[in-house]
């Protein structure tokens, strides 16, 4: 039988004191909400997500799947409520999680199914170094849990309890909306609260059991502090992942990777290198410090920086070598291609072998649109050398220091676009002499 999850997401996160949704804010390159799209993906057939009025990007992040507006915010039940018109008739389990909980696995969901199997009600728990002040999970006789009560409501007793609320419930789908319907408002708030679904569970005589999952995958994020700290907490497992799958990093706290970045075997990355999303690279890759990568393609044995910048688009060639203050921006270097030191090549097509000089740029923009340059195979670009696209340089070409080219140069033709250099004997004494000016 199929199940489905609600995602609640409706919350602003005013202690992020941002305009943007919480769960838009990323954790490595991707936003809360798409980390825990990507998890309950991994476990439900059919996800709904609850957001909040005004929240068009919101709804586009949770695409494809459905969105509901929670107008008021009148608590966490009641907006997990506002997904039972997309679920009428629905026949499954539900679950009900938390977009700024992002960081829930897809095994964690699966072994809250498992015991939501065993019983009416499954409750995620967890059993935090420093219970704090969490809502704490009560045992019931039966084996199961009696109610949560939180911290502020809690005994003394109650608060030695280790096992504490994580907030994500699992029932079936008729039980899950009929308790919602019938959760009281707090009295202090207003507001209609999930957990209360517990008590209703158990005053209807029915079982209610808790599956536990590790402290880490349960951070809620609430703040910045909190989001810097589950983005610490995501890079150190990317990093040992690269790792165990046969890169080497050579300062491993200060590479930043995102969560799509994909590294080959025998990659070599040196210190504060970052990884912005869309990047793979080959096997036997050496890039070294302070470069930064985005949604670049790095090919077998290329050698990358330092200090260079790899922009979206971009195609660096098996063997190639991009150098420091190198930026390439939506450009194919070829197999075996050298752009070694201060060079910007954007828009542009470099063909195998070929050399780009210190200094070389493409002008790929008029000031309205974007052209493309075209540089043939074993091709020779001296230092300095200006291309103003669109433009195509043969193969076998050779462009002169200094030039700057405006039109297209034919196969081992050699092109010069520069002033011509001019010498006056004597000039230059004779101007100092004049430049001096009595002492005063």
């Amino acid at each position: 039988m199929a199940n489905a999850a609600i995602l609640l997401a409706a919350g602003m996160g005013t202690r992020m004191k941002s305009a943007l949704p919480k769960a838009l804010h990323p954790i490595a390159g991707r936003p809360m909400l798409r980390h825990l799209l990507a998890a309950v993906e991994g476990a439900f057939e059919r996800v709904v997500v609850v957001v909040g009025p005004d929240m068009p990007a919101l709804e586009k992040a949770a695409a494809p799947n459905p969105t509901v507006v929670q107008a008021d915010r009148l608590g966490t039940a009641h907006a997990a409520l506002q997904a039972a018109p997309l679920l009428d008739g629905f026949e499954g389990d539900v679950a009900v999680l938390y977009a700024d909980n992002p960081l829930i696995e897809a095994a964690t969901l699966r072994r809250l199914l498992a015991a939501r199997a065993n019983a009416d009600l499954a409750l995620l728990a967890m059993r935090p170094a420093d219970p704090a002040r969490y809502g704490r999970v009560l045992p019931h006789l039966d084996g199961g849990i009696s109610r949560v009560v939180e911290w502020k409501d809690a005994t003394e007793a109650e608060r030695a309890v280790g096992l504490c609320n994580v907030g994500v419930v699992c029932a079936a789908a008729a039980d899950l909306f009929r308790w919602l319907r019938a959760v009281p408002a707090s009295p202090a708030t207003g507001e209609f609260y999930l957990t209360e679904v517990v008590a209703l569970a158990r005053a209807e005589g029915r079982r209610a059991v808790a599956a536990e999952a590790p402290e880490a995958e349960c951070r809620g994020i609430n703040s910045r502090a909190e989001l810097a700290e589950a983005e610490a907490q995501v890079q150190r497992g990317l990093r040992a992942r690269a790792m165990a799958n046969g890169a080497t990093l050579v300062s491993p706290d200060s590479v930043t990777f995102c969560h799509d970045t994909v590294l080959g075997q025998d990659v070599t990355v040196g210190p504060n290198v970052v990884f912005a999303p869309g990047v793979t690279v080959e096997d036997e890759v050496d890039i070294r410090a302070f470069c930064h990568l985005e949604g670049a393609t790095v090919r077998r044995g290329a050698v990358i920086g330092p200090f260079a910048r790899l922009r979206p688009g971009t195609v660096v060639g098996a063997a190639a070598h991009v150098g420091n203050f190198v930026e390439l921006k939506a450009a194919v270097l070829g197999d075996g291609a050298k752009a070694n030191h201060l060079a910007y090549l954007g828009d542009a097509e470099i063909g195998a072998k070929s050399n780009i000089g210190a200094g070389t740029i493409t002008c790929n923009y008029d000031g309205v649109n974007k052209h493309r340059t075209k540089v043939g195979a074993g091709t020779f670009v001296g230092s300095n050398a200006t291309l103003v696209a669109p433009l195509s340089l043969g193969e076998g070409a050779f462009v002169a220091a200094g030039s700057t080219i405006t039109q297209d140069v034919e196969a081992d033709a050699m092109a010069f676009g520069r002033a011509r250099q001019d010498a006056k004997p004597g000039r230059a004494a004779s101007f100092r002499a004049s430049q001096k000016k009595e002492p005063r």
